[in-house]
């Protein structure tokens, strides 16, 4: 079993939690020398194919959890690390590979954010190994970067002047529940070749999320939304008042504006089971953090 992205906000939990039920487990990471998390450390880097090939030999499935949105150019690079992968999986004739990506109507304009999570989706699903994919909107979580923008927004700001794009609606996971439903889909039969869309039991805006957050930390968050606040603009207070850089800011900020909600639950067929709700996931991962 290869956890790709094992050091990162997914992947080391993941890592973690494969090895404590019994799982064979291979952390591939650009830099096992530093790595300390689950599972044994293996290099692998998603641009250098002899690297990945290295990775994989003999393995029997992978969980594929690489991105970025530190660079303008993140579609392109996503993209051919995902050809590389894809490729690297057909050779070493993996019996499976499950992929994260994001949650997001096929139908609508998705942001470029969006759009190039679903062009790795593609990429990966039209190679010979069958391809399982969970599809996710913002996961609440200690270290995972939506959740860490709400975090410090709460926690810097007595007060909110926002965007426009603050009520749109989204529906968060908690972090535990990801796991869950990534483990859960490894096994089934039924699940190979799938894709899910997963989900907390809520749908919020992220005005909501805010407030809620602000709430569980015993405090109030006013807020005043302003309309002319544009996409560029507000990527520039986000990284300002946070502590994400302006490129991350930008790309995420372009993907706020779209409307990321669950129509289809067919992930409780295969993995049952009731969902964290928002408050909850809060409290956890301000308790990760803290401790």
């Amino acid at each position: 079993m290869v956890v790709t992205g094992a050091s990162g906000f997914i992947g080391s939990h993941l890592a973690r939690a494969l090895v404590d039920l019994g799982y064979d487990v291979r952390a591939m990471t650009r830099h096992p020398e530093r790595y300390d998390g689950g599972g044994a450390p293996v290099r692998g880097d998603v641009f250098d194919p002899d690297s990945v090939a290295g990775a994989l030999d003999g393995a029997d499935a992978a969980y594929y959890l690489v991105h970025s949105l530190d660079s303008d150019d993140f579609e392109a690079k996503d993209a051919a690390a995902a050809r590389t992968f894809a490729a690297a999986a057909a050779d070493a004739d993996l019996e499976r590979v499950v992929y994260l990506g994001g949650l997001g109507d096929d139908g609508t304009e998705l942001s470029a954010h969006l759009r190039s999570r679903r062009t790795v989706e593609r990429i990966l699903r039209e190679g010979p190994v069958p391809v399982t994919a969970l599809r996710a909107a913002v996961v609440v979580g200690a270290g995972g970067i939506s959740w860490e923008i709400t975090r410090q927004l709460v926690e810097r700001l007595p007060a909110l002047l926002t965007p426009r794009w603050v009520k749109t609606r989204t529906q968060p996971i908690a972090l535990p529940d990801v796991i869950r439903y990534l483990i859960g889909v490894l096994e089934p039969a039924e699940a190979r070749g799938r894709v899910f869309e997963i989900g907390g039991p809520e749908v919020l805006r992220y005005i909501d999320m805010l407030q809620r957050a602000a709430s569980v930390r015993g405090e109030t968050l006013p807020n005043v939304t302003v309309p002319l606040l544009t996409p560029r603009l507000s990527s520039a207070w986000l990284a300002f008042v946070t502590d994400v850089d302006l490129t991350t800011a930008r790309n995420l900020v372009d993907s706020l504006s779209t409307e990321v909600v669950v129509h289809d639950r067919g992930i409780e067929a295969v993995v049952p089971g009731p969902t964290i709700g928002y408050e909850e996931a809060v409290r956890l991962a301000l308790q990760d953090r803290a401790a």
